[in-house]
């Protein structure tokens, strides 16, 4: 198994940018693909981005492309997630999650974090 540790949320002011880790043990991600999600209040939880296990193919949730960016660094068995030009709408608790291929539906992620709050002030 892998456990999932996400760090790096915040409270951040609109415009301002974050960088989200997630730190992986137990198993090198690297047979794994990687993706984020998030929930607002109320809200179900969404897809945000995924990686290929590699990091040969990124996939963005159409509303994030150009301010998001998704990463991963297998060595360091660690993924992120930068975040730019953030917005109040954003804010969320934001998952790391590890699946056997990179995609937008949740239930084809075996292993989550526990997440972590951003919080985009207006």
């Amino acid at each position: 198994q892998v456990q999932l540790v996400e760090s790096g949320g915040g409270l951040v002011q609109t415009g301002g940018s974050l960088r989200l880790s997630c730190a992986a043990s137990g198993r090198t991600i690297s047979i794994y693909a990687m993706g984020w999600f998030r929930q607002a209040p109320g809200k179900e939880r969404e897809f945000v981005a995924a990686i290929s296990r590699r990091g040969g193919g990124t996939y963005y949730a159409d509303s994030l492309k150009g301010r998001f960016t998704i990463s991963r660094d297998n060595a360091q068995n660690t993924v992120y997630l930068q975040m730019n030009s953030l917005k109040p709408e954003d804010t969320a608790v934001y998952y790391c999650a590890a699946g056997g291929s990179a995609t937008n539906v949740a239930y084809e992620y075996g292993y989550w974090g526990k997440g972590t709050q951003v919080t985009v002030s207006s």
